[in-house]
């Protein structure tokens, strides 16, 4: 019996599952995936939980069920590469594997500054984003949020605040020139009005130096505070990040061109934990477990499999709120509605494939 063990039900892993499960596999392969929730939850919509505008029923999508695919619903401690197995809380708890996949995503990359860990939310898992949302949820009239970070998670998460709560007082720390430095001057530029007209009060060069529990203090100057959201960065998750393999300087681990750790071969990364020249995404994720889903079909058979094609991106979409939003569409940047039809397009999709 081979053992083939997916860590982590998101974009990635569950592309591998999917692929794996639409071939004819061999009878003599075991199944497991693992995952800390009985559902597979859709990160990119995270920030509507934050703000409230959606239930978090609405981002849930069931797993398939498939009788050759068994899970397991637990927290994992520690990835034993050494004795080839997964342990869980109880350390005589464990799972062996022939074959491990590694989808686990990335957490929050505080930078070291200083009370950030204890003072601010995050929308980086789903239990995270409903504890946001209850934060911002339970504000009084006229509260003060700010979040740290003005990526594409900064910026939705702070236009759907504005959206769901018209009475709050909205700040937007971008520690650059201006917000969204990977995207097109258009796509920054409509942004900003947006954020103008809608009265977010963006402040640019912003240097966080600590957070408290009820203020943020930025280059020298103490912004009294009621719900602090970090967007300001990602790591690998720290399962990952103490495997004994070689690393890039983000923390992801380095594969081969067939998703494997070149130190161990049966061992495959995905998604934000691996090591890539592009951008990490969920689109990214969903691709690259396309490909490893073929690669994992042959090698369970005893063939060697077909070298992946680079992959080509469609674009990034964001959100505005409901009815507005941006994007780079086939390296096109557009803003206004139809990106922002096109994210819900896509939304529509993950929930029903």
């Amino acid at each position: 019996m081979k053992r083939l063990v997916i860590l982590g039900g998101g974009y990635g892993g569950i592309k591998v599952l999917s692929g794996l499960l639409e071939n004819h596999l061999p009878e003599d392969i075991e199944i497991t995936l693992i995952d800390r929730n009985p559902f597979r939850s859709l990160k990119t919509e995270f920030y509507t939980i934050a703000a409230g505008t959606v239930a978090d029923s609405e981002v849930r999508v069931e797993f398939p069920e498939d009788k050759r695919v068994q899970y397991i619903f637990k927290e994992v401690t520690k990835i034993d590469t050494e004795n080839n197995q997964i342990i869980f809380q109880d350390p005589e708890d464990t799972l062996p594997f022939d074959y491990l996949v590694i989808g686990l995503g990335c957490e929050d990359n505080f930078h070291g500054v200083k009370g950030a860990t204890e003072y601010t939310e995050s929308v980086q898992t789903f239990t995270k984003a409903r504890h946001t949302g209850v934060a911002v949820g339970n504000l009084s009239a006229y509260g003060r949020v700010t979040i740290v970070g003005a990526g594409l998670s900064g910026i939705e998460v702070a236009s759907e605040i504005r959206e769901s709560r018209p009475d709050l007082n909205i700040r937007l720390l971008d520690r650059g020139p201006t917000v969204l430095k990977a995207f097109d001057e258009k796509i920054q530029s409509h942004v900003e009005r947006w954020f103008i007209a809608n009265d977010v009060d963006v402040i640019h060069h912003s240097n966080v130096e600590y957070v408290e529990k009820d203020g943020v203090c930025n280059n020298g100057v103490c912004y009294l505070n009621d719900v602090t959201i970090w967007t300001a960065g990602v790591r690998p998750v720290y399962l990952v990040r103490e495997l004994p393999f070689e690393k890039d300087v983000h923390e992801k681990v380095i594969i081969n061109d067939y998703y494997q750790v070149p130190e161990q071969q049966n061992i495959f990364v995905l998604g934000d934990c691996a090591s890539s020249e592009l951008s990490p995404s969920a689109q990214l994720a969903g691709v690259q477990g396309e490909q490893l889903a073929e690669i994992l079909f042959a090698l369970l058979r005893g063939k060697n499999p077909r070298k992946p094609r680079p992959i080509k991106l469609r674009g990034t979409l964001g959100s505005l709120g409901k009815s507005d939003g941006f994007g780079n569409m086939m390296t096109m940047p557009m803003t206004g509605l139809l990106p922002r039809l096109a994210k819900s397009g896509v939304l529509w999709l993950n929930k029903r494939h």
